[in-house]
């Protein structure tokens, strides 16, 4: 999504489906700027699955939104389980 978008802008955009319990858009923890995506909870699985579908590949301030279900992270991913050493006594 757009740099610019605000979680207003993305709230109103899925409420077009539904009720929106929350919006947030993912921040670079240094800069405070947005990475580009972010999360939307909708308490409704029905008008969800709606706002997925006719959303996913639609056109948002410029930009293409790919929308899709949230997974949890794997371990393996980038920011699971960071490894180090552990002693045991």
């Amino acid at each position: 999504m757009s740099f610019d978008t605000s979680e207003d802008d993305l709230r109103k955009a899925f409420e077009a489906h539904g009720q929106v319990d929350s919006v947030n858009i993912i921040t670079d923890r240094d800069t405070g700027r947005p990475k580009g995506f972010g999360f939307v909870e909708m308490s409704n699985e029905t008008e969800a699955r709606a706002a997925m579908d006719s959303l996913n590949d639609s056109d948002l301030q410029g930009r293409t939104l790919k929308v899709n279900e949230a997974r949890p992270r794997n371990e393996g991913q980038r920011g699971g389980n960071r490894g180090g050493y552990r002693r045991n006594f």
